[in-house]
């Protein structure tokens, strides 16, 4: 039997999770090893049918339950042209490889060499505001066209938003499931998971092919986000969010790990400030995430300039707008409060405000409005062009 099949085989069999896999294997060397080991060499007491399906093996070996769910796996993977790569072997990805019990087997749809790419993980909640999904489309969309790939964990909000900004730039991403590969959650991202596989990306989990979305499956997954990565982006968070989960992984794992601010008033953005409270560093534009990292790739910083440079041209607003631009300046605003740096009377602001908003400049909150990215971008143009 080859260390791949002893490896999924291993993995098979009942109640064996990534921590008793490590475990197993620095105990006795290999998966195959393991696999021959008596019952009470286990250091945890397996369950009856893990018994059942280990004597079955030291039995018969390969015909046994464990051995043709292995080789039937591996039948599955190559007819749904899934790339199946083992811990230490070839293409396996290098950071992912360091981290503490990392997958024994990645499952891999897409190009694989894109896994090789310099990885920057962009994470946030799932029920984002406008400017967070703004600003992570931005951030994705400047990393992508330096040159890295954009990793993140394919969920609705900021991580849907994230693949989306690389793929607008022409640049490569990175999806990681909490479902087996062949099977894409949510469902209304499908259509983006087609369009990172056309576009040369890849589809990765460590989780069998069928494997059905369950709540345990996700922080696991969080864990690969961050280990193939060299630095986590969080964009927006609660602090109890599976997205701050991923930046304190990142941290355990020695990854560098960059947050951006927020209003004070915005419970989206005090996962941000607890995680800067923590260490991770404060980032305005992309560019500040690629001085960070010390040049990881020769001149990146330079192309990330470029690009950033093209894409805050300022855009001119009639000076009645502009004012209520300013007003929103760094927090959220309330009608009155805008009303009152102003002067316009009410009717006439909220025609000025639907109008901004329809440009992309503001969006409505509970408390009142705030910039978008693009916003605080036009707005930041204006200034220099004073």
């Amino acid at each position: 039997m080859d260390a791949l099949t002893a490896t999924l085989a291993l993995l098979r069999l009942e109640g064996i999770g990534p921590a008793l896999y490590w475990q197993l294997l620095e105990h006795f060397g290999s998966a195959a090893a393991a696999l021959e080991q008596p019952p009470e060499h286990f250091s945890r007491k397996l369950p009856d049918r893990a018994l059942a399906q280990l004597a079955e093996y030291q039995r018969i070996g390969l015909e046994g339950e464990l051995g043709q769910w292995a080789q039937a796996e591996r039948d599955r993977c190559h007819n749904r042209a899934v790339t199946l790569l083992e811990w230490g072997g070839s293409g396996y990805p290098p950071l992912l490889q360091e981290i503490h019990r990392p997958p024994p087997v990645l499952y891999v749809r897409g190009d694989v060499d894109t896994l090789a790419i310099p990885q920057i993980a962009v994470v946030g909640a799932r029920r984002a505001s406008q400017g967070g999904l703004d600003n992570a489309r931005a951030f994705s969309s400047d990393l992508a066209a330096a040159g890295f790939a954009i990793t993140s964990g394919l969920a609705l909000g900021v991580d849907g938003a994230a693949h989306s900004g690389a793929l607008k730039a022409g640049g490569k991403t990175v999806a990681v499931l909490g479902t087996g590969v062949d099977r894409l959650y949510p469902r209304r991202n499908v259509k983006l998971a087609e369009e990172i596989l056309d576009s040369g990306g890849t589809i990765v989990s460590e989780l069998p092919l069928g494997t059905a979305p369950e709540a345990g499956n996700f922080p696991r997954r969080n864990r690969i986000i961050s280990g193939l990565s060299l630095g986590v982006l969080l964009v927006e968070a609660a602090v109890r969010s599976g997205s701050l989960i991923t930046a304190r992984l990142a941290l355990e794992q020695n990854r560098e790990v960059f947050a951006i601010p927020g209003s004070i008033h915005n419970p989206l953005a005090r996962g941000c400030h607890h995680m800067i409270k923590q260490g991770a560093a404060l980032v305005e534009a992309s560019t500040d995430i690629v001085t960070h990292l010390g040049g990881a790739l020769a001149g990146v910083a330079q192309q990330v300039e470029l690009f950033v440079g093209s894409t805050q041209a300022s855009t001119m607003l009639p000076r009645e707008l502009q004012r209520i631009v300013q007003s929103i300046a760094g927090d959220i605003r309330t009608i009155e409060q805008i009303a009152g740096d102003t002067g316009d009377e009410a009717g006439a602001l909220m025609s000025a405000l639907l109008q901004l908003e329809l440009q992309g400049l503001v969006e409505p909150l509970a408390g009142g409005y705030q910039l978008t990215a693009q916003g605080a971008k036009h707005l930041a143009g204006e200034s220099e062009n004073r």
